[in-house]
């Protein structure tokens, strides 16, 4: 084994010893201080991965290290160990790179946001956590085994709720962070109430929970007990349901935009959500024994897809826009990989990551822009701290007319609109074209990602030509300034991230296919498929050319007149915008009855049953007590004719016996 792989833990260590210096020092070393020391210890635990990727270029076989025994109860042994191959490291570098990226932009954006909120102390702690998710992370993508991948499965689960929550007494009523946060953790649990399933049934097929040891053991298995191998893919995905946001569990992720901007690109872009994703590429060889359970994850990824693009289209929050986007985009990828198209599932992951962050950092500079510069135009602080109470900054009908006031901010986020919708020759256009191309072997699931594309093409050209072109519709989006280098120079790298990014995966050349092929079980080269690419590029074409039709043509008043949707679509657009009644639809059957059943557990159960027996108790212990202590009364007469009434007592005993 090469030398240089034995730096693998410091992709974790680099993180966590920067969390544990912010805590113990960041008081003094300032938010400059606490937000460059984050990024460092991001940025070096990329460094490590990329001297990894160079010495597995040189010999690209898989390597395991051994870092320390954990549990060890009779034959099992799940160690702390690392596994090192093209697919970790793959993770490891979209991880760490974007995550930086991420940290650098969140300085300054964390520096307006701490006071905006009116809470600057808090601006030590978003970076541990920022830390503490990139460490979660790398555990997840780095493990040897599968109880430490669910280790790490945890942790970014916990990240999640701790980021999503950050400003937990801000939103409506001062609860609705705190209630979106609590959602995030609530659903993800059910998703991994299936994982957890799916290794008890691994441990008790195999013995193990180790990869190289399964994957060598499955066909076996599957012989013998091929039904255990499905539940294993099918538990597999009910955690991916949940960590990567597909039906029925994607409910937490719209919500998931009450976090901070950054949050949102890291949850969005390079981490969490791409959980799932990374999960089924993992065991790879295991769902590959099972077309049937395969063919689930298929239908669950397309229909995600569909359905996402949907909503999307009717919401004007410019993060919203983006959530929902995120999540048909995931559905894309859920779908490559349950077709068995790893390596375009895998590419779609990582260019999405690129144009992903880009728009949701971008978002964030218009966000800041339209919250941030109201004090500074001859308003009195009074003034303008009501006018940004009354606006709702990511309100896209509030914007309008931004681009000449935001240049830089409208070009990246131009750029990463078109990857999006799947323009050539950005990344976006082949990661999504080599989908497109494995889903032709599948007529129905072709078609349903046809559609897809063409709506996202349309509600992304909605979104630019609503927040960039026609006329100002506030004054806030008037008064609009650039934001400063360190929010545009992320951009800036994430912009040409996703201009170069197809180069991975070109046609006839096929890197990353070559590089996962050491990974992953039976990859078959990505297709390339000339009609498939015209129709793809024809519908992102067609989509846009609507979206120009609709809201681009004409100046909009979108805060007088409704949006020109809902006058064609009506009661269609109102379904579309209410995101098709789900969470309400969830509310009457899983929630409200599991509260009316709580409500009964409560009272008549665990009041009147349960703590009424231990309350008896208690009052009749207090009884007795009460009885007995009556002799205490301290006299000592009473006491000598007890002792005396106990001798005659025993004395006529022992004469009548």
């Amino acid at each position: 084994m090469d030398p240089i792989f034995s730096i693998v833990p410091w992709v974790i260590w680099l993180p966590v010893i920067g969390l544990l210096l912010n805590l113990l020092f960041g008081k003094w070393l300032g938010e400059k201080g606490s937000g460059w020391l984050a990024s460092l210890a991001s940025g070096l635990s990329f460094a490590v991965a990329v001297l990894l990727a160079l010495a597995l270029l040189r010999n690209p076989q898989a390597v395991t290290l051994h870092l320390a025994d954990w549990i060890t109860i009779g034959s099992f042994n799940p160690a702390w160990e690392f596994r090192v191959d093209t697919l970790s490291l793959t993770m490891m570098l979209v991880v760490a790179g974007v995550g930086t990226l991420i940290h650098i932009y969140a300085i300054a954006y964390m520096h307006a946001d701490v006071r905006h909120n009116g809470d600057p102390g808090r601006f030590r702690r978003f970076f541990v956590y920022l830390n503490l998710f990139i460490a979660a992370m790398m555990i997840l993508v780095s493990a040897a085994n599968y109880l430490v991948m669910f280790v790490g499965w945890e942790g970014v689960g916990l990240c999640s709720y701790l980021l999503i929550g950050f400003w937990f007494e801000k939103g409506q009523a001062g609860t609705a962070n705190a209630k979106a946060a609590r959602k995030a953790f609530v659903v993800n649990r059910i998703g991994d109430f299936g994982l957890l399933i799916a290794l008890f049934f691994i441990f008790w097929a195999f013995g193990t929970l180790n990869f190289t040891e399964v994957f060598a053991k499955a066909p076996t298995v599957a012989n013998a007990m091929p039904g255990v191998i499905v539940a294993v893919a099918l538990f597999m995905l009910v955690g991916v349901t949940g960590k990567s946001a597909q039906l029925p569990l994607y409910v937490w992720l719209p919500d998931a935009m009450a976090g901070p901007t950054p949050v949102s690109a890291l949850i969005h872009a390079a981490t969490m959500v791409t959980a799932g994703v990374y999960l089924v590429a993992r065991s790879s060889p295991l769902f590959n024994l099972v077309p049937g359970a395969q063919a689930v994850v298929m239908w669950v990824g397309a229909l995600t897809a569909l359905f996402a693009a949907t909503i999307a289209v009717g919401q004007f929050d410019i993060k919203k826009v983006l959530a929902y986007s995120t999540i048909s985009q995931l559905g894309y990828m859920v779908a490559a990989v349950g077709m068995g198209a790893y390596t375009a599932g895998m590419f779609h992951l990582i260019t999405h990551a690129f144009f992903k962050a880009l728009l949701f950092l971008a978002a964030g500079s218009v966000i800041l822009g339209m919250e941030g510069r109201q004090e500074s135009h001859g308003h009195d602080k009074t003034t303008a701290q009501a006018e940004l109470d009354a606006l709702d900054p990511q309100d896209m009908r509030n914007m309008g007319g931004m681009q000449g006031r935001m240049r830089l901010t409208f070009w990246v986020y131009l750029i990463g609109s078109l990857a999006l919708a799947g323009i050539a020759p950005l990344a976006g256009f082949f990661s999504k074209d080599e989908i497109m191309a494995a889903a032709t072997h599948f007529p129905l699931i072709f078609m349903l990602l046809a559609l897809t594309a063409f709506l996202t093409a349309f509600y992304v050209g909605r979104q630019v030509f609503l927040v960039f072109f026609g006329k100002a519709r506030t004054s806030a989006a008037a008064q609009a300034v650039e934001s400063p280098l360190l929010i545009t120079a992320p951009l800036v790298v994430l912009a040409g991230l996703t201009v170069v990014g197809g180069l991975l995966n070109l046609p006839g050349s096929e890197m990353l296919a070559k590089w996962l092929d050491y990974s992953l079980d039976q990859v078959t080269p990505g297709e390339f498929i000339v009609w498939v690419a015209l129709l793809s590029l024809a519908l992102a074409v067609l989509g846009l050319f609507l979206s120009w039709l609709v809201y681009g043509r004409r100046t909009l008043d979108v805060l007088v007149n409704p949006d020109p949707l809902s006058r064609s679509l009506g009661r269609l657009f109102t379904s579309l915008q209410n995101k098709w009644y789900v969470d309400e639809i969830y509310q009457k059957v899983f929630i409200g009855p599991f509260y009316v059943i709580s409500d009964f557990l409560t009272h008549p159960v665990d009041l009147g049953v349960i703590d009424a027996a231990g309350n008896g108790l208690a009052w009749l212990s207090m009884w007795l007590a009460q009885a007995w202590s009556r002799l205490q009364n301290g006299y000592v007469r009473s006491y000598a004719l007890a002792v005396a009434f106990g001798l005659v007592v025993i004395l006529g005993y022992l004469i009548l016996k």
